[in-house]
């Protein structure tokens, strides 16, 4: 049904989970049967558990039943959009719905991997699946962009980047003004306290000193933004 043809399987996570209720291979294979109509072979949930093979998500849903646990708790740390869909036990249909979207589109955003809602849609996203500012950008295909916007405003004038962010990210604009200028400050002192070494390599050094603070600047802005607007 997209790109993503199975969640991130947390296999040592399902075996603990296993042995802790007494069960056997053979028990998990006979409830998925048993309960939800699914002909797994126990030899399948021992790949499982060995990282061979990943369950579909009707069998990880089931899994996660027979074993008395969320399907969360099965899953290794989600990136895509699917993979928060499946960690909270949602359809695409019940996930459309809360946000205000209808499913079809939902869907072609979850398959792409790129989403195009409006912000009020963005802000009930992250709110639904309990995602933080970074979890969102990246599940939203938005990594590169939120870097290049955050580039431009240290570079150039912060002043004028607040509004295409606020548009990128669920967070007030009121916010992101300090944590830009913040930025544009460090991103500015570096810069002076590099060339005022003085000597022919000076600039050179200053280059590098720049490049370096580019290069970690997602990394900064969550520093510095912390969790606000993530799980609004």
């Amino acid at each position: 049904m997209g790109v993503h043809s199975s969640p991130p399987f947390n296999a040592p996570a399902a075996r603990r989970l296993r042995a802790a209720l007494g069960m056997a291979p053979g028990h998990v294979a006979y409830g998925l049967r048993a309960q939800y109509g699914l002909l797994v072979a126990p030899e399948t949930v021992e790949a499982w558990e060995r990282g061979e093979m990943s369950p579909t998500s009707a069998e990880l849903t089931a899994l996660a039943g027979v074993l008395w646990c969320s399907p969360g708790e099965l899953l290794a740390e989600p990136v895509t959009l699917r993979e928060h869909r499946l960690a909270r036990g949602m359809t695409a249909e019940e996930l459309s719905r809360r946000i205000g979207l209808d499913e079809n589109s939902y869907q072609k955003m979850e398959d792409t991997g790129r989403w195009k809602a409006n912000e009020r849609q963005s802000a009930a996203l992250t709110s639904t699946l309990g995602l933080t500012l970074a979890q969102f950008v990246a599940a939203s295909g938005k990594k590169e962009e939120l870097a290049e916007l955050l580039r431009s405003a240290v570079t150039t004038r912060w002043q004028a980047y607040p509004k295409p962010l606020s548009k990128l990210l669920p967070v007030p604009k009121e916010h992101l003004e300090r944590v830009l200028e913040q930025l544009y400050g460090e991103y500015q002192s570096r810069m002076v306290a590099t060339l005022s070494w003085g000597g022919g390599g000076g600039t050179a050094g200053a280059g590098d000193a720049g490049r370096e603070y580019l290069a970690e600047i997602v990394d900064r802005f969550w520093a510095v933004a912390g969790g606000a607007g993530g799980s609004r």
